[in-house]
């Protein structure tokens, strides 16, 4: 068995090096998608409350744009880094590319725990941010969102301070911001209702009945939360379900209502973050139910796992102790290109991380569109589209594996490759220049 790469990059890259034996992508693509257009590195000041001066490390990655501006999301977490910022724009731009979107990819992040923030430090961070990156984003550009930790609180933020520095106001420049600010209906469920769309389209394949189908969710943040309700109402039988602090496992299903209000009652920064534990919030006097840990519930015998959480969960230390016969990647990137290999060998179907959790996007470039036009849809119209646009995506990628006798992550590169090369050939490569 080969290494496995240690940079997070370098690792997304494989699923790169995997596409390209089924695709006939020009060498010119390849080696324009295996570097990064523009790295961004910024220091922020921000004065804390106690008037002290902190520095914090910010970065915005723009990985393609040959499909149209980019977007990717901004996240607030203690192991923000560069190789993580750069893998993370690989992903967006291969994402945007395999379900059609005229987006190509980027990625941002601030290296702090929020957690230890107050709202006003918090505020003045985002603003800081923007102020540093105001003339590299924008609508036509690059157009950021939320991600792991920040929420549409801060997109409104950012908003507001991009809109004051070029003096009128933008709001197609950032995604994911609240209704009343130019947000979209439907944009807080769209990464777990398009992961439950992908799911259901599954369901229609291989003829599962809902109710004797066992399911396993690593976190329970947004996305997680929604896809266990929406699961939890078809009759799935959620039996795990974890955050940051623990895991609860009742092997009969979970409340899964109750388990989400528990969850949610007890907050941090007066509803901005959640300090509680799913296992602390949802106490395990309950009958048939315990407390596990997060490394115990991937590790359940049970039929879909989704990953919900953060990066490199499936590895090649607990590949195979997997029981689940069925992953749902709602995480970016939950699984390293060796344990991808070994799950893949044993017959696990896995759907992968740039269609399961393109629903958050696809409804991204749809607040993008509202704010354009000025013409706002109603929360059923969007989800209705939403639905049409990733289970035609589904369905696309799926005739991809078929045709190419592959799996589901290979044929959704074999997607985004062809959509890119497609474009990038359309301006010219070397066969059409030697021949000048």
């Amino acid at each position: 068995m080969s290494s496995q790469p240690t940079d997070l990059f370098e690792m997304a890259l494989a699923r790169l090096n995997d596409a390209a034996k089924y695709c006939d992508a020009n060498e010119e693509t390849l080696k324009r998608l295996r570097h990064p257009m523009s790295i961004h590195q910024v220091s922020i000041p921000v004065r804390m409350d106690n008037g002290e001066l902190e520095i914090f490390d910010g970065y915005r990655v723009r990985h393609n744009d040959v499909l149209g501006p980019t977007k990717g999301g901004l996240r607030y977490h203690p192991q923000v880094d560069l190789s993580e910022v750069k893998a993370l724009s690989f992903w967006m731009t291969c994402k945007c590319a395999a379900v059609g979107l005229p987006f190509g990819g980027a990625k941002g992040g601030i290296a702090v725990n929020p957690k230890k923030l107050s709202r006003l430090e918090l505020e003045r961070l985002s603003r800081g941010f923007i102020e540093q990156m105001s003339g590299l984003i924008g609508p036509d550009i690059d157009i950021p969102a939320p991600d792991v930790y920040t929420n549409p609180t801060i997109m409104g933020w950012m908003m507001d301070e991009y809109s004051r520095i070029h003096q009128r106001k933008i709001p197609a420049m950032i995604t994911g911001k609240p209704v009343p600010l130019g947000g979209s209906l439907g944009r807080d469920d769209a990464t777990g209702r398009g992961a439950y769309y992908c799911i259901k389209e599954m369901e229609a394949l291989e003829g599962w009945n809902p109710t004797e189908i066992k399911v396993a969710i690593q976190g329970l943040g947004n996305a997680g939360q929604h896809v266990a309700r929406l699961l939890h109402q078809d009759g799935y039988k959620i039996v795990a379900v974890s955050d940051s602090g623990g895991a609860l496992y009742c092997p009969e299903g979970l409340d899964i209502p109750k388990v989400i209000e528990a969850k949610n009652t007890h907050r941090s920064l007066e509803g901005l973050y959640c300090k509680c534990s799913v296992s602390e919030s949802m106490p395990c006097d309950n009958v048939g139910t315990r407390s596990i840990t997060n490394a115990e519930l991937l590790e359940l015998e049970v039929d879909v796992l989704i990953p919900a959480a953060m990066e490199n969960q499936l590895t090649v230390e607990n590949a195979e102790r997997i029981q689940a016969a069925y992953i749902v990647e709602v995480a970016n990137g939950p699984t390293t290109p060796e344990a991808d290999s070994i799950l893949n060998n044993r017959g696990c179907i896995i759907i992968p991380d740039v269609l399961a959790n393109s629903g958050g996007v696809i409804v991204s470039y749809f607040e993008w569109l509202q704010n354009r036009s000025g013409d706002y849809w109603s929360v059923e119209d969007v989800q209705e589209k939403l639905k049409s646009r990733i289970t035609d995506a589904f369905k696309k990628i799926h005739a991809v594996k078929v045709d190419k006798d592959t799996n589901f992550r290979t044929a959704a590169y074999v997607r985004a490759v062809d959509r890119i090369n497609s474009a990038i050939e359309a301006q010219g490569t070397y066969s059409y220049f030697k021949n000048q």
